[in-house]
């Protein structure tokens, strides 16, 4: 059982309909909320490892149906591995074994600023670049970079053409030129985050797959896709392991359900088809505005940052501040390739700040619930 969280320090008190309120009684109107939803949304879902084990209970008990804030360029990745499967590998084996990495669509160092830092005694990598801006000069280690057309998706089938032989009616000199690369290195992995591509990035995962594949026809290939920040794929991970099922999923007395497409969290909230939002975001929503919670007139309990207190609004709302994982409190995290749990440590500035972490709170939510229905 999660400890009982400490009070939440002066001028950061939850709020019942943007009143403040002490904790008990903010976790007895989210406990109501939640009893009284027939089809309760659990969103956001920025936390740890342990957040992620509560709110699973969580969603369990109340039939929630689940999707990360992240959710979209997430699950473009995850539905081309269900449909067809993949190569995909880590960032230990790139690192120690990949002669070439293509980056496609630009380098990663905005969302991974620490990406191309190695450790010493290994050879570096030769590094390309599809697509996106010219990388700037002096990068290291050093970037070539290769122009292709408007069309990312285009690009991609005509390389994965030329990869199997066929002829073009137009080539591309420059894809004949990186489809030899490609198939000379003795390991080669195509680095991409789907969320560049937004509503296309089914299209350029399963373009990927393709091209990776025809590689490791006659030698050996990979794709790492990056993403999966805030949270989003310690949660998905989570979700996997305690149920069998990634997130756009729901656990009710009816059995476990996934519906990839039409449980997108923002599809379920313009079609009506929710009645209730839990949204949860322990990281800082300034830095990452997707955490924000949806404009929704729908009853809403949020347990996230101030940032995130809502006001007054004509749904029932209840906001319960929360510890940030490795600021406020410890926790663990799973890395952006599925295989390594970080562990995060709480950063000395006293005094403490008091706020629970999304475990604790979420915890006190389900023992409510547990009481009303025994």
């Amino acid at each position: 059982m999660a400890p009982a969280p400490e009070a939440a320090p002066a001028g950061l008190l939850p709020l019942v309909n943007g009143q403040p309120v002490a904790l008990d009684q903010a976790l007895d109107a989210a406990a109501a909320l939640l009893r009284g939803a027939r089809q309760p949304l659990f969103g956001g879902l920025a936390t740890d490892v342990a957040g992620a084990r509560a709110l699973y209970g969580l969603a369990c008990a109340t039939g929630a149906i689940s999707d990360a804030a992240q959710g979209p360029a997430m699950m473009a990745a995850l539905r081309a591995l269900q449909d067809r499967g993949g190569y995909t590998t880590t960032l230990a084996e790139l690192r120690s074994r990949a002669d070439l990495v293509l980056c496609l669509g630009g380098l990663p160092t905005a969302a991974a600023p620490r990406f191309f830092e190695r450790p010493e005694g290994v050879a570096p990598h030769t590094v390309l670049q599809l697509g996106g801006d010219v990388p700037p000069a002096g990068h290291a280690p050093p970037v070539e970079h290769i122009a292709p057309g408007a069309d990312p998706f285009h690009t991609l089938a005509a390389l994965a053409a030329v990869l199997a032989g066929h002829a073009l009616p137009k080539p591309d000199p420059n894809l004949a030129a990186l489809a030899a690369r490609l198939q000379a290195a003795t390991y080669a992995v195509v680095v991409a985050e789907p969320g560049r591509w937004q509503a296309n990035a089914g299209l350029v995962v399963e373009g990927v797959n393709r091209i990776v594949s025809l590689l490791n026809a006659r030698g050996r290939a990979a794709a790492l896709w990056l993403g999966g920040g805030e949270g989003a794929a310690t949660v998905n991970q989570v979700f996997g392991w305690l149920s069998g099922l990634p997130l756009r999923s729901r656990a009710s007395p009816a059995g476990l359900a996934h519906e990839p497409l039409a449980w997108d969290a923002q599809r379920l909230l313009a079609d009506g088809a929710v009645d209730a939002v839990l949204w949860v975001a322990s990281f800082s929503s300034t830095l990452a505005p997707n955490l924000r919670p949806p404009a929704s007139g729908l009853p809403m309990v949020v347990l996230g940052d101030a940032t995130l207190a809502l006001p007054p609004r004509p749904a029932p709302t209840v906001f319960i501040p929360v510890g940030t994982p490795g600021v406020h409190h410890a926790g663990h995290l799973i890395r952006t390739d599925g295989t390594v749990l970080l562990p995060l440590w709480p950063v000395p500035t006293p005094p403490p700040s008091g706020l629970p972490s999304v475990a604790q709170v979420v915890a006190q939510l389900s023992q409510r619930l547990e009481r009303t229905h025994g």
